[in-house]
């Protein structure tokens, strides 16, 4: 589910920005061309919730790299507010997503944005296997009060 969501989220910053900013899932050891995006999930988690239910909660950070020059910050500001509208909802396979949880912050002239797209799954378990015949033996017999008593 985690990279259906990276994808999705690929394909809402290729809407709102275009080809001229590339997204990257993966590390890159060599240089970004930048202006460019890098998804990432951070400690997703898996609860149970109620019988076959989980409640997964997928926090995401997508990293803003602006080009090099003047008015990184400025740059990045505006960046994080169109990223506060085109993360809110997200076409996953057939799946409406929304996005929670969304903040943002510039660190080293970098931007950093958070956001959660938290979800319950209905997890299929498998058969447990067929047990065998079992044989009770006793015998049951009546006290004087009424009641049975079991030997």
């Amino acid at each position: 589910m985690i990279k259906e969501i990276m994808e999705a989220v690929s394909l809402a910053l290729n809407a709102e920005f275009g080809d001229g900013y590339r997204c990257y899932i993966e590390e890159i050891s060599q240089e970004l061309n930048n202006p460019c995006f890098f998804i990432q999930c951070l400690n997703p988690t898996d609860k149970l919730f109620f019988g076959k239910r989980y409640f997964r909660s997928n926090q995401f950070c997508v990293q803003y790299f602006p080009e090099e020059g003047h008015h990184r910050n400025q740059e990045c500001h505006a960046v994080g507010e169109r990223l506060f509208s085109c993360l809110e909802y997200l076409d996953v396979g057939d799946d409406l997503v929304m996005g929670t949880k969304l903040t943002y912050e510039i660190t080293d002239g970098i931007l950093h944005f958070f956001v959660n797209y938290d979800m319950f799954v209905y997890r299929i378990v498998p058969a447990a296997a067929e047990m065998g015949e079992i044989e009770i033996i006793g015998t049951a017999e009546r006290r004087g009060d009424g009641e049975e008593k079991e030997s």
